[in-house]
């Protein structure tokens, strides 16, 4: 018999005492919740899973909140917090296991959640809504690291303080979950499409010692994270970092990372815009991307323009020189009309 991720995820619920004492014992019963430290069985009282229905309909058994970070859920993300690999496939199959249920084949497993299925756009949105401003956390100290100032308008950048790593060979000892930046992708309408995460020291002095500190979820091509709305004059780059340096030293300019080379020279163009800057990266992907992006912008009848940097990117030259100079090399490249 098939029994789908909802189907399961209910008769988890019908068991919610006897799935804490398993994989969240460090923690204890208080009336009719389950109280422990976090979804990763951290000794503590900030996370509350509600053991049984409440007759109202007022809360359902299974449903747990992470009182400190914000992070809410269903019994299925607990047992996925515990697998090695943090997969939901993994998850199920584990689920299964606890309520001997007959196992199914990978493909099932995989596709058990449709829309939200791993690494989707779905994904994505359930991610970014486990996620809270950046102001006071360590993701406002790592861009302050990184030379980046003013982070309280960036809406588009979150902060994750247990974001699930999926470890690889080559660090297979790194920590299940760490703190992270969060950054939706999102299309020319505004539509969260995808997220990028930058896994953080625990005090966002800078990126987690792993093998991938960097990982993008969702639909990528075409889209990117935006900070400013789309206008006539715009700028694009590829990394987060290089992209806030620009916008730094020209804060009235909306910006775009495209997040990878490949995806800066499929960047979809906004109606309004006429002009477009682009901050481009001395390697030969960087090159590339900037060739085929202004083609492709040509024939759409957009001008294109480099905005050239010393030492790679532009947050490396925002590090070497200070805003000032960045700032006074960047306006030397754009038009006259466009500086502030």
């Amino acid at each position: 018999m098939t029994h789908s991720a909802s189907a399961i995820a209910r008769k988890l619920a019908g068991q919610a005492e006897r799935l804490c004492r398993r994989y969240l014992s460090n923690g204890r019963r208080e009336g009719n919740y389950w109280l422990v430290g976090d979804v990763r069985n951290a000794p503590g009282r900030s996370l509350y899973v509600r053991l049984r229905d409440v007759p109202d309909g007022g809360g359902r058994a299974g449903k747990w909140t992470d009182a400190q970070s914000g992070e809410h859920g269903d019994l299925l993300d607990i047992i996925r917090a515990s697998t090695a690999s943090g997969t939901f496939a993994e998850a199920l199959a584990e689920a299964r296991h606890f309520l001997s249920l007959p196992q199914e084949a990978p493909a099932s497993a995989h596709s058990a959640r449709g829309a939200a299925r791993s690494g989707s756009p779905g994904a994505a949105r359930r991610l970014l809504a486990m996620t809270r401003p950046i102001v006071g956390t360590p993701v406002e100290t790592y861009l302050r690291a990184r030379g980046v100032p003013c982070v309280a308008d960036l809406d588009a950048l979150r902060f994750h303080p247990h974001c699930w790593y999926r470890r690889s060979y080559d660090d297979r000892d790194a920590p299940r979950a760490m703190p992270a930046m969060i950054a939706a992708v999102t299309d020319v309408a505004g539509q969260v499409s995808g997220a990028h995460r930058t896994w953080l020291r625990s005090d966002g002095t800078d990126k987690a010692a792993v093998a991938c500190p960097r990982r993008a979820m969702g639909e990528l091509l075409g889209n990117g994270v935006r900070f400013g709305a789309a206008a006539a004059v715009m700028a694009a780059g590829e990394g987060v970092e290089s992209i806030l340096s620009l916008r730094a030293a020209v804060p009235r300019l909306p910006v775009i990372a495209a997040l990878s080379a490949a995806h800066l020279g499929a960047l979809a163009f906004p109606p309004e815009l006429v002009r477009l800057y682009v901050a481009r990266e001395p390697d030969q992907a960087g090159r590339r991307a900037f060739n085929v992006l202004s083609e492709r912008a040509a024939r759409s009848g957009i001008d294109v323009l480099p905005l050239d940097s010393e030492r790679g990117d532009l947050n490396a030259d925002l590090r070497a020189i200070g805003l000032a100079r960045l700032r006074s090399r960047i306006l030397a490249q754009m038009f006259a009309e466009d500086r502030p």
